[in-house]
């Protein structure tokens, strides 16, 4: 026990935590966007694999994981940022300065995380706790999530907050996967190669989800 708390208290520590729950969360995310792209299938095998996926004897548990994991990923996140301040000279701790190296996406990365929560929180109260419409198919009532999907990507408003977060969210995975991969003892994450292969994920993930709602807005939900 006192070595698990003094690893996970420890630099270290912390940020494998960090990279190991946000493997877990890119790799829902990556999972997540391939599942919505069954909708360019046909609306019926979109409904039916939302009925499937949501209807699992593990459904249940795998949300209560990937709650957990965000959760932590947040929270050790917020701590490694904390301990960073406190262990920077007195001058930069009063300006709030990173390194004149750090990118973009490195100096915002708690800020983005956050509002990535919010977005996560409400787009689960839209598409899960929101308007239910149902429709048959075989005899088989199921949720018709590709109505709600189209109903909601049809608002010019929704679908601007929408692709706001997904282009924090490529920001947010560009610097994500490769601290991962640093913090996992994989490779450096200053590898030229490490931060192509990370700019390219963080493109598919984020442009595959922006995919949706382009379409709809372009079709007016035809396919």
């Amino acid at each position: 026990m006192a070595n698990f708390k003094s690893w996970i208290t420890s630099s270290v520590g912390k940020k494998q935590i960090v990279g190991l729950t946000g493997f877990g969360i890119a790799l829902f995310a990556l999972m997540h966007m391939a599942g919505n792209l069954i909708m360019f299938i046909s609306p019926k095998l979109y409904n039916i694999y939302g009925h499937q996926t949501t209807h699992m004897p593990l459904f249940p548990l795998l949300e209560l994981l990937l709650l957990v994991a965000f959760l932590t990923h947040i929270g050790f996140t917020l701590w490694l940022v904390r301990d960073n301040k406190r262990a920077r000279p007195v001058g930069n701790v009063s300006t709030g300065k990173w390194p004149k190296s750090a990118s973009f996406a490195v100096r915002t990365i708690a800020l983005s995380g956050l509002l990535l929560l919010v977005f996560l929180v409400l787009h689960v109260i839209t598409f899960k706790y929101g308007t239910y419409y149902s429709i048959s198919y075989d005899g088989v009532e199921v949720r018709d999530l590709y109505r709600l999907l189209v109903e909601k990507f049809q608002s010019p408003t929704y679908v601007a907050w929408y692709s706001l977060c997904l282009v924090i969210l490529g920001l947010h995975l560009s610097h994500g996967i490769a601290s991962i991969c640093q913090s996992l003892g994989i490779t450096g994450v200053r590898n030229p190669t490490l931060r192509k292969v990370s700019w390219a994920l963080a493109i598919l993930i984020a442009g595959g989800f922006f995919i949706q709602p382009f379409w709809i807005m372009c079709q007016g939900g035809g396919l």
